[in-house]
């Protein structure tokens, strides 16, 4: 194609758009040279296309065509400088023209466009954006700077206390009274909200730097509240002299908990000894409600119905493997897939724990994890195949799936 044009898109004031119909097949520049031969003499000198283009005030003329069934449409975009009369003189011309090459052809000038407008509209929409991004990431006020350093202090505070070095915070030897809890994060939680007074047990059992804090110290055991939560608390109970007892609220965890319910829960703690209590009636009338040592306005707990299916018997040996596959999960919300043979399947997250089962394609023998039995999770199991789910607890009565239901109480 002959370049037409001098003008710069970004100097044009207006944009002419022209559609053209031709009956035949021809060229682009079959279609300039027909807008400059056929307008040409027709406007005067002071509006000659040729003229026009060399001094700048018509940019280039740009042709998009398309041909089928021995037919050519397309458009003609035409770039204007020139002032909104003489752009619109321009536009009416490009009417005139009746042929192109040996082919009849309809011109039509369909509309002619303000690029300053259009800049315009694309200024006002980005500076909207701009403006958004800038309000969403504005600087944060005084008493948000502030609690950021605190909390960055804070957690630099964290330390390995005693000789078993467990995550704790700075102020176990000077307090009088001491927060225990589960894990490392639970510890960062408590100083982030203030209490440096905490010591992390790092696992399920008691370490030996825990038990000879409970000698001296006022103890607080401070757990999730979950079923994982009541076993360690039977446990520390049981090795240890434990002055009081909490949990976070019901399916959450310390490390997650807001300063309100970290205060609710100290508020609400139990001695030691009502623990003990509270976990012997449960061992003397076993229940399928959570343990309730911090509901004593609770209703009266109720024995579980005999099961309606004859329960599958299960050797000492799968028990106690069971029993000691549980106990390992306790806190990792995982799961873990066996064959009959006892030999792991496969571990994967409680979140996955549904969608796995189901893939299994019958292989599974039982399935053990860190959470609550429900009549989901026992339906995949039962089109699985499954023989045992293991569970902290469960919200499924015997005779409601063909799969044999155990939590941690049974085994």
């Amino acid at each position: 194609m002959i370049n037409m044009g001098k003008i710069s898109p970004v100097a044009a004031k207006y944009i002419v758009h022209v559609t053209i119909e031709i009956d035949g097949v021809v060229d682009k520049p079959d279609v300039i040279g027909a807008i400059f031969g056929q307008t040409e003499g027709l406007l005067g000198t002071d509006l000659e296309l040729r003229e026009l283009q060399k001094s700048g005030r018509i940019g280039r003329i740009e042709v998009n065509t398309d041909t089928r069934s021995g037919k050519t449409k397309g458009t003609i975009d035409i770039p204007s400088s020139l002032d909104k009369a003489e752009t619109a003189i321009i536009a009416a011309a490009m009417e005139i023209i009746q042929r192109i090459g040996p082919c009849t052809a309809k011109i039509q000038a369909q509309s002619i466009e303000d690029v300053r407008v259009s800049k315009r509209n694309f200024v006002i929409g980005r500076a909207k954006e701009l403006l958004k991004n800038l309000i969403s990431g504005s600087m944060p006020d005084s008493q948000e700077l502030a609690d950021e350093v605190a909390y960055s202090v804070r957690v630099m505070e964290i330390q390995e206390y005693g000789k078993d070095r467990l995550p704790a915070g700075p102020a176990i030897d000077e307090s009088d009274e001491i927060i225990v809890v589960e894990g490392r994060a639970d510890v960062l939680n408590l100083l982030k909200h203030g209490f440096k007074n905490a010591v992390a047990m790092n696992g399920t059992s008691a370490p030996e730097t825990i038990i000879d804090l409970c000698k001296k110290k006022v103890v607080t055991v401070f757990v999730d509240g979950d079923r994982g939560g009541n076993l360690i608390i039977k446990e520390l109970t049981s090795v240890a002299d434990i002055d009081y007892v909490t949990k976070a609220p019901d399916g959450k965890e310390v490390e997650e908990i807001t300063q309100k319910e970290i205060h609710k829960a100290i508020r609400s703690r139990i001695s030691g000894e009502q623990a003990k209590l509270e976990f012997a009636k449960e061992e003397a009338t076993y229940s399928e409600r959570k343990p309730r040592f911090f509901r004593p306005q609770a209703r009266p707990v109720f024995e579980r119905k005999p099961a309606a299916k004859p329960a599958m018997s299960i050797s000492l040996e799968h028990k106690k493997k069971f029993k000691e596959l549980l106990e390992n999960l306790i806190g990792t919300r995982g799961a873990q897939v066996l064959d009959q043979k006892l030999s792991t399947l496969g571990k994967v997250p409680v979140s996955e724990l549904q969608s796995t089962i189901k893939s299994l394609n019958n292989t599974a023998y039982a399935v053990i994890f860190d959470g609550i039995i429900d009549k989901d999770t026992a339906r995949a199991a039962e089109s699985a195949n499954v023989k045992f789910l293991v569970g902290m607890d469960s919200k499924v009565r015997p005779n409601e799936s063909r799969v044999n239901v155990l939590t941690v109480g049974e085994l």
